[in-house]
């Protein structure tokens, strides 16, 4: 039986997923983390075959630990299962090195085919995913253009002035110095043609708010 390992900061989600693969016969749940700094010890300690990551995660972010485990040259399979925006995340996280993509929308019908999937080696992408990524290569807006020009980083960054984090806590959350978050605010006002601080958290609660 392939092990899993549930990486996702809400109990009851990890207890849905943990139900429906207790639910296979070929799949089996090896481990529930619900922050980075736990997940990173189970993956030594159970050796998963796939991890199903949430992007959002206390003590760090979901894109975190994909990073952390590519960088470890692991052989575990990682599967993300996220509510934020498909198109314009699924390609960060097949970049940094997870095999897979699901929102959580989808996850009740489709989480098991997409693990089976990724376990066969291929790629799991929704046919709505694949068909938003075309059509914004074709025809994106600049403004969707100008927010995928973002780093992984500077997107963290940009969500969490549109969710209202001060500075000082998201320094602490994302264990960075408050010099270096103004570094990154000043980066993103610039790769989205902001004059202003103002600008910025006006366009950032917007997108959070789409999101």
């Amino acid at each position: 039986m392939a092990k899993i390992l549930i990486v996702d900061d809400h109990p009851l989600v990890r207890a849905g997923f943990s139900q429906l693969i207790g639910d296979t016969t070929d799949l089996t749940v090896c481990g529930e983390a619900g922050d980075m700094a736990t997940a990173l010890k189970l993956l030594d300690s159970v050796k998963p075959d796939l991890a199903i990551i949430d992007l959002s995660l206390a003590g760090g972010s979901g894109m975190d630990l994909i990073e952390h485990i590519k960088a470890r040259d692991s052989k575990v399979l990682m599967l993300v299962a996220s509510m934020h925006d498909e198109a314009l995340y699924a390609e960060r996280v097949l970049t940094a090195g997870a095999r897979g993509y699901i929102n959580k929308q989808e996850t009740q019908g489709k989480i098991i085919p997409a693990i089976r999937q990724v376990l066969d080696g291929k790629v799991y992408m929704s046919e709505y995913m694949t068909e938003k990524i075309l059509n914004d290569m074709v025809s994106g807006s600049d403004e969707k253009r100008g927010i995928k020009s973002l780093s992984n980083r500077e997107l963290q960054v940009f969500e969490m002035i549109g969710q209202g984090i001060a500075p000082g806590k998201m320094a602490m959350q994302l264990n960075l110095s408050i010099k270096t978050i103004e570094t990154y605010q000043a980066h993103i006002k610039k790769k989205l043609g902001l004059t202003s601080a103002h600008k910025l958290t006006h366009r950032a609660i917007r997108w959070v708010l789409e999101q």
